[in-house]
């Protein structure tokens, strides 16, 4: 879906804030990037919507290069979240949310039952709130419209920055629950920036941890906190954020996504898992078969191979933690 190769960025100053990432996020998949800050996270994202420019390097979406696009275009296929919201005080809600579907030439019913539609997904009552103004609402029903906002124009692709932090703990985990319940339904590709661990485990389907400009990991939570790939990566999960999750893990839990590889050629003859199972049910597939791998298969496409030696390590893992 969105593809970075060899991607820098060097700012006019001489800051070099992207120093030749690869990165490939896919099709409906929820991606938190997360680092300290001035790691690059957000310079990474605004170069997906060409807010900012890449340096050298080539972006692409679906395999068409962004720089060929025009900028107009582009950022209108693209939903944008930002954490002050940036909804427009003189509009109501409704003609806030309805703006793209408008500038997009969707005609005046279809947006209006979009609309509709929207606000009762993330449980805001279209003939309560749709003619209200933007500060007629609290700071969490305000971030909702702008979720839904950034839905509207049915983007394929919606990037988010920190958009949570600016709330109060509550209205955060409240928001958080509905993204992931909101995500399961319209499974967008995600870009969240993020600087907030939990809240990364908690959202995300995959995690790039960045430092410096570089990428330092990109795992599954569940990979990323029982692999951390080198002392930065665990010491920014923290060592009491790893051994409590350590210490809460079941096979039922962690699914086989987790411990994916690369397909081989020969892959195709395997026995096959679907990629919602978990390690226990890996494990008893294997037996059944008295196989050495399995192919993981999502909607009917194979997306990797899950291996016997690396399951029994993690399964070890697990009884250990236990």
């Amino acid at each position: 879906m969105i593809t970075f190769k060899n991607v820098r960025k060097t700012f006019a100053d001489g800051t070099e804030a992207i120093k030749g990432i690869d990165l490939h996020i896919e099709e409906g998949k929820l991606v938190a990037l997360i680092g300290p800050s001035g790691c690059g996270k957000t310079t990474t994202m605004k170069m997906i919507n060409k807010l900012i420019h890449p340096s050298s390097g080539t972006i692409s979406i679906n395999g068409k290069n962004i720089a060929e696009r025009k900028d107009v275009d582009l950022r209108r296929d693209i939903g944008y979240v930002i954490q002050r919201i940036g909804l427009f005080p003189h509009m109501t809600i409704e003609e806030n949310v309805a703006l793209i579907p408008k500038l997009k030439g969707m005609k005046k019913h279809e947006y209006t039952k979009r609309v509709d539609e929207l606000l009762d997904l993330v449980g805001l009552e279209p003939p309560v709130f749709k003619k209200k103004y933007p500060l007629e609402l609290s700071g969490g029903q305000q971030q909702r419209v702008g979720v839904v906002r950034a839905l509207a124009g049915e983007a394929p692709i919606i990037l988010m920055d920190e958009p949570f932090s600016a709330l109060d703990p509550i209205s955060r985990e409240q928001l958080q629950d509905e993204l992931k319940e909101l995500q399961s339904a319209i499974r967008k590709t995600i870009v969240f920036v993020t600087h907030d661990m939990d809240e990364a485990l908690k959202v995300a389907d995959e995690i790039v941890v960045m430092k410096d400009g570089m990428i330092e990991q990109i795992a599954h939570p569940d990979e990323l906190i029982r692999h951390p790939a080198n002392e930065f990566v665990r010491s920014f999960i923290g060592e009491e954020r790893i051994q409590s999750a350590l210490h809460s893990f079941s096979p039922k839990e962690i699914q086989v996504t987790s411990i994916l590889n690369q397909p081989a050629e020969d892959s195709t003859d395997l026995p096959v898992i679907e990629s919602t199972a978990d390690l226990k049910a890996a494990a008893k597939a294997m037996i059944l078969n008295n196989a050495e791998a399995l192919q993981v298969m999502q909607e009917g496409i194979m997306i990797g191979v899950i291996y016997k030696d690396r399951l029994l390590s993690e399964l070890a893992g697990l009884e250990r933690g236990a």
